[in-house]
């Protein structure tokens, strides 16, 4: 009897003798190449309206036939959004429907913060921002690091402050003496600034060419005069984790 009920509970609905994750249809070899092309780019398009996260191409690829290209599919979907106010973006390692910048303002109007991202960012001051910007580019550092950057300590309020945010996290232990831990940033960071990946950052090189940027300076603590007058050692600060 148990031995004939485990095989009932095997088999799909009207007795397919299929594991019920394998019903449903990822091939579409019934349908002629145009038109299963056609329902996989439906597939993957809802699919990604439906969620709240970046789907990574491993979950589209749950949806789809096994020679089926994600990113062609991708090319072929936001072509057929030029011209909308939207459109198919790569970030934080995976891909999400977002409103085009020529309607920030508007977005901004109508509900006091642009689509995309949370905000966030809008709210750091401008020294939060350059510690923000010295963790990305040369992650892992240490905040001691960070300070002799800026020729002045970065307090321990402005790295728990980015931690809030959620942009940074704690990262490996760094080998030096002390063995103190290490700031990175995180999937949220993609996500606040619509990168795919750390590598989609503007080129160093590139940010010192246009005057945005200097190593020299930065490295020499010279980057911005009056750093960090607001953000004084606090004893009463969470101590580094």
């Amino acid at each position: 009897m148990a031995e004939s009920e485990t095989r009932r509970r095997k088999r799909g609905p009207g007795g397919d003798s299929r594991p019920n994750d394998h019903l449903f249809d990822r091939e579409l070899d019934h349908l002629p190449p145009e038109a299963r092309w056609r329902e996989w780019m439906h597939r993957v398009e809802a699919t990604i309206f439906a969620a709240s996260e970046p789907v990574s191409r491993e979950t589209l690829s749950r949806i789809v036939g096994k020679s089926c290209s994600i990113d062609l599919l991708i090319d072929d979907i936001r072509e057929e959004l030029r011209g909308r106010p939207y459109d198919l973006v790569a970030v934080a390692g995976g891909f999400r429907h977002l409103t085009r910048p020529a309607y920030a303002d508007a977005i901004r109007s109508a509900f006091g913060t642009a689509v995309g991202g949370s905000g966030r960012a809008k709210d750091l001051t401008q020294s939060e921002v350059l510690v923000l910007m010295c963790i990305a580019y040369f992650q892992p550092i240490t905040r001691a690091e960070l300070s002799s950057f800026f020729g002045k300590e970065v307090s321990r309020d402005l790295i728990g402050h980015l931690r809030g945010a959620g942009l940074i996290a704690s990262g490996p232990r760094s080998p030096t003496p002390g063995a103190p831990y290490t700031y990175v940033t995180t999937k949220e960071f993609l996500l606040e600034f619509g990168l795919d990946t750390l590598r989609d950052l503007p080129d160093f090189e590139a940010l010192e060419d246009a005057g945005l940027l200097s190593k020299e300076k930065l490295l020499a603590g010279d980057i911005m005069p009056g750093f960090s007058n607001d953000e004084d050692e606090d004893a009463g600060s969470v101590p580094d984790e």
